[in-house]
């Protein structure tokens, strides 16, 4: 594990963003997004680290374990459902196959739990008992186990808009998709969450939930894009501690960036107004955690790419032929 000394010194230096000399140049919560000729993107994941839908800090190695894990998740479901990667010249980026995104958040969900307030913990402990349009019954705990997975969709937020809760129903009801292709990409998230939970299981990890976005390739086929089962957009807890921390009502341990929700929320803010400062040890243990999960995960040692990421990240994109 790298020294928590070390990672503070890399603070000041983590990715917050990219200027390289492509086209255009697109920038979300995480990433960045450039053109590429014949139909492909280069993403540039950075060290950006977002809650409540928006930009709280920068964490250094965040965006290496989300382009490197992701790229791992997308190899472990390719036989459920095709993807857009291609290749990963520089630890932070991928080359990927364009896709025009689906405008809704496929969240599945297999426990009650959350501290968002699109989380199903949250709505259930306000005293709904209809959530996402499935009925809820009384006498619930939070962080406990669903009967099955559930999907809870949300609006893709734009422009700074937070995601709007939706119903299954209302994904074709609104016309943000049509019925057949809904219902494939239902069918395919709950497969690569049943995939996740298999495979964190075999890692000593409970997979809680995630979220996945999807898109439609040239022929109208759909594919998995952006990122898959990584500490952004999933939550882990550590599976051999669940039940005695559960049974004395204590919250599961995490292995995500759930932790950073917490402490804010702890502190009153659930994403409204501007954000209290936190220590700098949790963003440390925010760096650390990303690693941890992606070391836990794959089975492989990290292995840090060098800083500063803009200089490392346009000599590797020179190598492969991207920039001249």
């Amino acid at each position: 594990m790298i020294a928590a000394s070390d990672l503070v010194n890399l603070l000041p230096m983590a990715c917050g963003e990219t200027d390289l000399p492509l086209p255009g140049r697109t920038t979300g919560k995480v990433r960045d997004w450039y053109s590429l000729p014949d139909g492909r993107r280069l993403i540039v994941t950075t060290d950006r680290l977002s809650a409540f839908d928006r930009v709280l800090a920068r964490v250094p190695y965040k965006g290496q374990v989300l382009n490197q894990l992701a790229a791992w998740w997308f190899e472990q479901t390719a036989d459920i459902v095709p993807n857009h990667i291609l290749s990963l010249p520089d630890p932070n980026a991928a080359v990927v196959t364009e896709a025009s995104p689906i405008m809704v958040e496929v969240i599945v969900r297999g426990y009650i739990t959350g501290v968002t307030t699109t989380a199903l913990w949250y709505r259930y402990e306000l005293g709904e008992r209809e959530i996402y349009g499935y009925a809820f019954p009384e006498g619930l705990k939070k962080n406990q186990a669903l009967p099955v997975p559930i999907i809870t969709p949300t609006t893709k937020g734009v422009g700074g808009a937070h995601d709007e809760r939706l119903t299954c129903a209302e994904v074709t009801q609104k016309g943000l998709l049509d019925q057949e292709t809904w219902e494939i990409v239902q069918a395919a998230a709950l497969a690569v969450f049943k995939r996740g939970q298999e495979l964190a299981n075999k890692a000593g990890l409970i997979l809680v939930d995630t979220k996945y976005e999807f898109g439609q390739a040239a022929d109208g086929s759909v594919v998995l894009i952006d990122e898959v089962h990584t500490p952004d957009s999933s939550r882990f807890w550590k599976a051999d501690t669940y039940p005695a921390r559960i049974s004395a009502g204590e919250e599961p341990e995490n292995f995500d960036k759930e932790f950073i929700r917490m402490a804010y929320a702890r502190q009153g803010y659930r994403g409204e107004g501007a954000a209290p400062e936190l220590p700098v040890d949790v963003w440390v243990g925010a760096s650390q955690r990303y690693i941890t999960i992606y070391e836990r995960l794959t089975g492989q040692r990290f292995l840090p790419g060098a800083y500063p990421v803009e200089s490392r990240l346009k000599a590797n994109l020179k190598e492969a032929g991207i920039l001249k």
